[in-house]
C-alpha cells in the first residue's frame, strides 16, 4: 500500500492506495509547530479508525508547499512507518515539462494537479485548484506547463473582508438565492460567490482567447471548487481527488512495482 500526502498552506490531506484503489482519505489542519511524534500518532489513529493495517504501507510520496512542516513530517514517516518518502521536487519524473520562466518557483501541488489532469484527460488542459490561493494552470497537448495564474482564494477573500472592516461579520461561504441581497450576510455572500464565478469564467475565457484554443478541457479541484463548478458551464469536471491521483501517478513513474 502507498501513503500519499499533500501538505498545503491550510490543510494536509492524506490518502492510502492499495493498487489503484483509494482506500481512504483524511484532512488535518496544517500546523508547523507539530512534532514528528504528533504527526506519526495522528496518522496511525486515522488508519486504525479505518481498519487499515499500517504495517502494510510500504512506500509514501509527499508534495508540500510548507517547508517548515517537512522536517517533522518526514521524520514521522521514518519513525512510525520505517519509510523514506518520495518528495515531489526537482529531478523527479512527472511526465510534465515545466517551461515557465523559473521552474523552481512552481509549487509541488500545482505540478501534481497537472500530472493527474494530463494523465487522465490529456492536453491542452486548464487545471483550477481552489485552495488557499486559486491557481489556474495550463498544460499543452505535448504536456508542457507554460502558463499559470494565481489569485486569492475564496476563503482568503472572505477573511480579509471581515478582518479589515469593523462592522462586517464572518459568514458562511455559499451562494444566496439571488444576487439582489437585502441584508448584510447575503450581501457578502453574493459578492464573494457571484464575484468569484465571474472571475473564474473571465479567466477561463481569456486563457482560451489568448491561446486561440476554444476546446480546452477545464478540470477543477480543491475544497471550495464544488461551489463554483455547480454554477458555471465553463468547468467540465470537478474532481476533489485530483491531487491524490497525481501523487499516485508520480509515485508509479518513480518507483519500481
Amino acid at each position: 500500500m502507498i501513503l500519499v500526502v499533500d501538505i498545503g498552506n491550510t490543510n494536509i490531506v492524506i490518502g492510502v492506495y492499495d493498487g489503484d484503489e483509494l482506500l481512504g482519505n483524511w484532512r488535518m489542519v496544517t500546523r508547523s509547530e507539530k512534532t514528528s511524534d504528533e504527526y506519526g500518532v495522528f496518522i496511525l489513529s486515522l488508519l486504525k479508525h479505518s481498519d487499515i493495517e499500517h504495517t502494510k504501507i510500504s512506500s509514501a510520496i509527499v508534495s508540500s508547499v510548507v517547508p517548515n512542516v517537512m522536517h517533522s513530517f518526514e521524520n514521522a514517516l521514518k519513525k512510525y512507518f520505517n519509510i523514506e518518502p518520495l518528495i515531489v521536487g526537482p529531478g523527479i519524473k512527472t511526465g510534465i515539462t515545466i517551461v515557465t520562466d523559473n521552474p523552481k518557483e512552481v509549487g509541488a501541488d500545482r505540478i501534481v494537479g497537472l500530472v493527474a489532469g494530463y494523465d487522465i484527460y490529456g492536453g491542452p488542459l486548464i487545471v483550477i485548484d481552489f485552495g488557499t490561493a486559486t491557481t489556474y494552470d495550463v498544460v499543452s497537448e505535448k504536456g508542457e506547463f507554460k502558463y499559470g495564474i494565481t489569485s486569492p482564494g475564496i476563503q482568503i477573500s472572505a477573511d480579509a473582508l471581515w478582518q479589515r472592516t469593523a462592522q462586517l461579520p464572518s459568514v458562511e461561504i455559499k451562494k444566496p438565492s439571488s444576487i439582489l441581497a437585502k441584508n448584510t450576510v447575503t450581501s457578502i455572500q453574493a459578492g464573494l460567490v457571484y464575484g468569484y464565478i465571474g472571475q473564474v469564467e473571465y479567466i477561463i475565457k481569456k486563457i482560451k482567447e489568448e491561446m486561440k484554443i476554444d476546446d480546452m478541457k477545464v478540470i477543477a479541484t480543491g475544497g471550495l471548487g464544488r461551489i463554483i463548478y455547480e454554477e458555471t458551464k465553463l468547468i467540465d469536471v470537478y474532481d476533489p481527488l485530483l491531487l491524490f491521483k497525481g501523487l499516485k501517478v508520480i509515485h508509479d513513474k518513480n518507483c519500481k512495482k
